[in-house]
């Protein structure tokens, strides 16, 4: 929560800023909860074993508001704050459900709402509160260039009509299944712009009605369903209305949204990590060898209860990133530790069930395999955990730049 305390400017300084502790917004926590119980482990098994997106899953969380959440009221959503949102991811997980299916939706909206003209919100926003429209494919990352974003060779080039987009992105998650996409295009070559950060466009597409025009999708099978897909963009003809902001000044528009992405699904991480070290724990009190519950051991007991520490070491850097964000301060140096701290938290909590678990660790009727490979993920997407000691470095340590 943040302090009302401000300066005489009105400004909020950092030290004023307080963060609540223990279970916050306890009413959205029991709401997420009740909605999760129809979803249970079992529910997810069958959905992965066909590779399957979780539309039932989807639709009862929009209809429960939740995807909706850091949607304006005027636009229809909630309006809640960051923290909320936050708070909604976290139980998701803390579930065993997989938040991931929507959680775009709540940060990719972020850059329309910010960044978009009065027309686009009113066209979009309110659908995509309602559900009648889905925001969730976020078209950035190329095959060549990986996370040197500033180097894509997706090209947007202006027609008479607006603009024509060759490029193809790849690990688009859920482009098959939404009706709008977030693209990233260089509509300035990088050669011709003197900061590689210029020169970049963020465009809104209708998937829908680009789809055999010029858009072919496909996906691409994976270790965990997580929905990814390939995008090509032949000759794509695009309507001029689908520049997002000013153009050739995308790249700062997908910044300004990273610090929500990141704590968000920091706060994933953590209800994930909530997930494993429930599950270890009850294991490893029922599970008897040698004649004693195995949970006796301090080769068990070590790696849940570090998790246990881990976890509440990252819960509480989010909760104070999302304290600075929702004060407008700057966070970014918070979101990227909060981020960090629950992706290593997460993967060391994943270990440490699956090896309690044993050999039925990797039975599939224990779940526990399906978010161990899911866990795996989250030192490498949204961001590398070696980005972000590489900005922690440079930025907030003054060590050179390393890339």
């Amino acid at each position: 929560m943040s302090s009302s305390e401000t300066r005489t400017d009105g400004a909020v300084t950092p030290d004023q800023i307080a963060v609540y502790l223990g279970e916050d917004h306890s009413d959205i926590r029991q709401a997420v909860r009740r909605v999760c119980a129809d979803f249970p482990d079992d529910w997810w098994r069958e959905l992965d074993e066909r590779e399957a997106y979780p539309t039932g899953f989807i639709d009862a969380l929009t209809e429960a508001g939740f995807l909706a959440a850091l949607i304006p009221e005027q636009y229809g959503g909630s309006g809640l704050p960051l923290r909320a949102a936050a708070v909604i991811m976290e139980e998701i997980c803390a579930a065993g459900c997989h938040a991931a299916a929507g959680h775009a939706q709540m940060y990719i909206m972020g850059t329309v709402l910010r960044h978009g003209s009065d027309g686009q919100k009113r066209k979009y926003l309110p659908g995509i509160a309602s559900g009648k429209l889905r925001l969730q494919a976020f078209g950035v990352t190329e095959p060549t260039t990986g996370s040197d974003t500033t180097q894509l060779k997706t090209r947007a080039e202006r027609t008479d009509k607006g603009y024509r987009l060759n490029g193809q992105k790849v690990w688009t998650s859920r482009a098959q299944h939404s009706d709008l996409m977030l693209v990233l295009a260089r509509t300035t070559p990088a050669s011709d712009v003197k900061n590689k950060v210029d020169g970049v466009s963020t465009f809104l597409i209708d998937i829908r009605e680009c789809l055999d025009r010029g858009l072919t999708i496909r996906p691409i099978k994976a270790m965990v369903n997580h929905h990814a897909t390939e995008v090509f963009f032949d000759n794509l003809e695009i309507p001029a209305d689908s520049l997002i902001g000013e153009e050739g000044k995308g790249f700062r528009y997908i910044l300004d949204g990273m610090n929500a992405e990141r704590m968000i699904t920091a706060a994933e991480a953590i209800g994930s990590t909530r997930w494993f070290v429930r599950k270890a724990t009850a294991y490893a009190k029922e599970r008897v060898v040698f004649n004693r519950p195995i949970g006796a051991n301090q080769a068990i007991q070590f790696p849940i209860a570090q998790s246990h520490v881990q976890m509440e070491a990252a819960d509480m850097m989010v909760r104070r990133a999302t304290a600075l964000f929702e004060a407008g301060l700057p966070c970014g140096a918070e979101a990227n530790m909060a981020r960090y701290l629950a992706a290593e938290g997460l993967w060391n909590a994943a270990e440490a069930c699956m090896q309690t678990h044993g050999g039925f660790g990797f039975a599939r009727e224990y779940h526990v395999e399906r978010k161990w490979r899911e866990a795996r993920l989250a030192r490498i997407a949204p961001v590398s955990t070696n980005l972000i000691l590489a900005n922690i470095a440079q930025h907030v340590l003054g060590l050179p730049r390393s890339y």
